[in-house]
């Protein structure tokens, strides 16, 4: 029997096994839905007529400390490829190691950058080498996957927009080479924005293009340097991502089904970024940095086909209609909606304050100038990846607290634990009033999370990255709390004495209460008249939230909980109220059209 012949880019159009081939795809990644909902959303994107599955692969997830790997659970990503498989669908895996993806530092490991020459994304040979030992343990996962060996995987995406970075002529050639010596043999693409075509592109590999709208010819551009080649929107966007404190982001169904009919009228391929955006969990959204820092929401709605929660839209029911019409044969009926329910408001019953709770932090250090997260001697001295980070002096006199612009990204300023001020990008001094006696200076700093786009990327040490002074003075003798808020912490912080609600608390705290539920069921949860922090459900981290917006609840999965008490647990760094309430339904503020506004292609 001769062997498969996978996809093939050898004419104007692919075929796959020989036969002609469009491919309709649609991004769902793994590591933003409960793997509960696989199948659940797999069979959603099946039902709307597409035919291929796209996924970025997170090496920050997959490798959090140097060594340490994890293909379990969540982020079992074999058992994602082989029920795309079971379920009819194609697979075009983008590995990375560079995703992009609103995701903390693009997926990249934040020990990268405790190497003080790093160049994240070249040739240089600390990031090469780790990259190396990455790809040796993740592409022997990928390989029995592949279209020859009987798998769903038909193509590999080589990087990542690198023609938007492009520091290293020789560094997209290396990514090729490790994916090929390690036995990757399926058909290569690059994808790139009009603007990265130019440079993005490596020989021998099939170029494909991100767009949202056909305005500007990124479709021509393509055509024309790929003569005699398929064309393939690999992205796209059907959406567009949020940043808090601006406007939620929608892109109109009609307008985006008139611009897919054109690109299927013209025989191109397309996939959907993103067909079903899900939830950055926990501390891992990106940030957009172009000269404004700009932290993401944990919502990563994107507008999409599917709703956050997994929920049709208006947009899917209109593209299902579109893609049956390009389809030989009948799509497959959706699966029922899931049901979501309001649990009644949950009266807060307990709090444990900041300061109290720093004896459940795994260790303290000591040094004599401010240490930024990633180099503290933390998790197995692999730094502090995400989080807050509690800096702690002595101070002998008052002034003006300079940060210098020092603070990455956000610090709470406490002088003997009361509150006088925040630093940050825009507020870089804070007056503190003249004592002779001694005090304790703290600031709580934040990491809301790391650039994933654009120049910006090999500096994005968190917590205080240098000097802050006093009056001019660099203040020094730190205390150092690594505060990363891991299930064990929060685990261990159970152990504690926690006060009863009663007592006016000390911010910033932990608030806590119980949730009685007798069949776990989807929800959002609401916290209307609290100000910032993030929110824990039986100890996993489900996310930031913020009164600013444009968020205004956070997706809690049914899987997530379970029948009879949970717990749920509230940091707070400024304000809480006595109650978290539950909505049916994803709530924003106010909207934005992403077509009425100049934006630079950021995925």
């Amino acid at each position: 029997m001769s062997a498969r012949q996978g996809l093939r880019a050898d004419s104007t159009h692919f075929t796959l096994d020989g036969a002609p081939f469009r491919i309709l795809g649609g991004s769902i990644h793994y590591f933003r839905v409960p793997r509960a909902y696989w199948r659940d959303r797999l069979l959603k994107l099946k039902a709307c007529g597409l035919n291929t599955l796209t996924t970025y692969v997170p090496w920050n997830l997959h490798e959090p400390e140097r060594g340490v790997y994890l293909f379990q659970e969540e982020l079992d990503l074999e058992a994602y490829i082989r029920l795309a498989g079971e379920l009819g669908l194609w697979v075009i895996l983008r590995p990375g190691p560079y995703i992009c993806a609103e995701w903390d530092l693009g997926g990249l490991p934040s020990w990268l950058l405790q190497d003080k020459k790093m160049k994240l994304r070249t040739s240089y040979s600390g990031f090469t080498s780790a990259v190396n030992s990455y790809f040796d343990k993740l592409i022997p996962r990928i390989t029995p996957l592949q279209y020859k060996n009987g798998g769903p995987i038909i193509a590999v995406q080589v990087e990542n927009e690198y023609g938007s970075y492009a520091k290293d002529e020789r560094y997209m050639s290396f990514i090729k080479e490790a994916l090929l010596s390690r036995g990757i043999s399926e058909l290569l693409l690059t994808s790139d924005n009009n603007d990265g075509l130019k440079c993005g592109g490596v020989d021998g590999v099939l170029q494909t293009v991100n767009l949202q709208k056909l305005t500007f010819g990124d479709v021509q551009h393509l055509a024309e340097l790929q003569p005699q080649k398929p064309l393939m929107v690999m992205e796209y966007w059907s959406g567009w991502f949020d940043v808090w404190g601006e406007p939620h982001h929608v892109f109109p169904a009609p307008e985006m089904i008139s611009i897919v009919r054109e690109l299927l009228d013209r025989g191109i391929s397309i996939n959907f970024y993103m067909f079903h955006g899900g939830t950055s969990f926990g501390f891992m959204n990106g940030a957009v940095d172009l000269g404004t820092y700009k932290p993401q929401t944990s919502s990563y709605d994107y507008d999409a086909p599917l709703t956050e929660s997994g929920d049709y839209t208006t947009k899917y029911h209109l593209l299902r209609s579109l893609l049956s019409t390009y389809s030989n044969e009948p799509i497959s009926e959706p699966p029922a909606v899931q049901s979501r329910r309001a649990y009644e408001p949950l009266a807060v019953t307990h709090y444990i304050s900041l300061w109290e709770s720093l004896q459940c932090a795994e260790t303290l250090f000591r040094a004599d100038d401010p240490v930024n997260m990633e180099c503290l001697p933390a998790n197995h001295n692999n730094g502090q990846s995400y989080g807050y980070t509690l800096y702690q002096t002595d101070i002998y006199s008052g002034g003006d607290l300079n940060s210098r612009n020092h603070v990455r990204d956000r610090a709470l300023v406490f002088i003997d634990r009361e509150l006088i001020g925040v630093l940050d990008y825009r507020t870089q001094k804070v007056k503190i009033s003249q004592s002779k006696s001694e005090r304790t200076l703290s600031l709580l700093v934040e990491n809301c999370g790391r650039v994933n786009y654009g120049p910006a990327l090999d500096n994005q040490q968190k917590g205080l990255v240098g000097d802050i002074t006093l009056d001019n003075v660099p203040l020094k003798k730190f205390t150092m709390h690594c505060l990363d808020m891991k299930t064990s912490f929060i685990n261990r912080l159970q152990s504690q004495k926690w006060t009863s609600v009663g007592t006016k608390p000390t911010y910033p705290a932990f608030f806590r209460g119980s949730l009685v539920v007798d069949q776990p069921t989807d929800t959002f949860l609401k916290l209307p008249n609290w100000s910032k922090g993030v929110v824990f459900v039986n100890g996993q981290n489900l996310g930031r939230h913020w009164s600013v917006g444009p968020q205004k609840a956070l997706y809690l999965p049914g899987p997530w909980l379970r029948s009879g008490d949970n717990e749920i647990v509230v940091f707070e760094e400024l304000k809480a109220a006595e109650t978290v309430h539950f909505a049916e339904n994803l709530e924003y503020g106010k909207t934005v059209d992403v077509s009425t506004q100049l934006f630079c292609t950021l995925i």
